[in-house]
């Protein structure tokens, strides 16, 4: 789950982490107010989306008040902000941060993040932030520093001291900083976060602020956070994601026209593999898992089916639990009531495998029934380049 950046700074401020001063509105008149409450010579109005590159979408504008607060907060609020992370759907914008225009003297980048090749969380810090991390990894590698932190002893106060020094020689900005880096490490560590990022963190004069933020909540660790839900942006997830997790099914939405239903983690990432290879584009990751009933099986291929852009279905299940009769019942029963023929590609192995291929042999369905995966990741990728 991901949060906005004014979600994200709330959090920061309750672990005493300064941040501009401003509020979240959500209709024009509300921003002009709360610029003008402001009081300051300029300030900021910043589309509030999950996405990264707001600024060259049109989504922040630096504004006096001189200037149609009113009129650009209309402009920016309802639009659909299509950014370089958005693709070109966008996503909508229903809330501006109004905030302060406040005089930088340095940017800095820190982020928390797990290192997936160590097992351990990591923090990464430049002196050289208000860009992308990747961007300052390829143009400046050597002005990256990282922490790596011991689970068991967490992040020490002289690792965060060290940190804050390589990053400013003047002590008192230092003191901030390290108070900072420990505020962000503590929020990853108690939310479960998979990122938590301030960029840019500022110098102004002789303070320490918090410019932009962005927190990542893993949703596997929500049930420990009932409270986070409420920060929920549905308006932000795609539809189909929400319906599938509403059902308990592992679905990521992708960009080609292979509908893909696979049960198990593992054997869907090599299904999605080798429709690559072959030249194929999966339109779809969506895992039934292992205990899938024939209702589950049919929801899953309806929210496959949901996705207008799917030429063809390629069904790869190997059946332990998920008995290979009941994914077919479940399959029968979804393109039964959704009334569309589709071609299907199946490669079904294990528990009643004849019951599944009788299933689906007397269903009239459009189903190509092949026994090697990798034939059967051919011949889907054929259908679909020729559909």
């Amino acid at each position: 789950m991901n949060l906005h950046e004014y979600q994200a700074k709330e959090l920061l401020a309750q672990k005493k982490v300064a941040i501009p001063r401003g509020s979240v509105c959500y209709d024009p008149l509300e921003a002009l107010i709360a610029a003008r409450q402001l009081k300051s010579e300029k300030v900021v109005l910043k589309a509030q989306v999950h996405s990264g590159g707001r600024g060259k979408a049109g989504g922040v504008a630096v504004l006096s008040l001189d200037d149609d607060v009113r009129g650009k907060a209309a402009e920016i609020l309802g639009k659909r902000l299509v950014t370089n992370q958005t693709g070109p759907q966008g996503k909508p914008v229903s809330a501006l941060l109004v905030e302060e225009v406040v005089p930088i003297d340095q940017e800095i980048y820190l982020g928390v993040i797990l290192d997936r090749g160590s097992g351990r969380v990591t923090i990464m810090a430049s002196p050289e932030g208000g860009m992308e991390i990747e961007t300052l990894a390829k143009e400046a590698p050597d002005k990256i520093f990282t922490v790596p932190v011991h689970p068991l002893t967490g992040l020490t106060a002289y690792q965060a001291r060290g940190l804050a020094y390589s990053l400013s020689s003047n002590k008192g900005i230092a003191s901030q900083l390290t108070h900072v880096i420990t505020a962000l490490y503590q929020i990853f560590v108690g939310y479960d976060c998979t990122l938590a990022e301030i960029n840019p963190l500022i110098v102004s004069r002789d303070k320490v602020l918090a410019l932009d933020a962005k927190v990542n909540v893993d949703d596997n660790g929500l049930f420990r956070h009932p409270e986070m839900e409420r920060w929920r942006d549905r308006s932000q997830e795609d539809p189909v994601e929400l319906a599938a997790r509403k059902d308990e099914l592992s679905y990521i939405k992708l960009d080609g026209n292979i509908g893909c239903i696979v049960n198990g983690a593992g054997l869907a990432m090599a299904t999605l593999d080798l429709i690559s290879l072959h030249g194929g584009s999966p339109a779809n990751f969506l895992d039934v898992g292992g205990g899938a009933s024939e209702q589950g099986v049919a929801d899953a291929m309806n929210i496959l089916l949901d996705d207008n852009r799917v030429r063809v279905v390629f069904i790869n299940i190997f059946g332990g639990i998920l008995r290979c009769d009941v994914l077919a019942r479940g399959v029968i029963k979804a393109f039964r009531g959704r009334g569309v023929e589709l071609p299907v590609i199946a490669r079904i192995e294990g528990t009643n495998l004849e019951e599944g291929h009788k299933l689906f042999r007397e269903s009239g369905l459009p189903i190509d029934m092949v026994s090697s995966l990798d034939e059967a990741a051919k011949r889907v990728v054929e259908r679909a380049q020729s559909a």
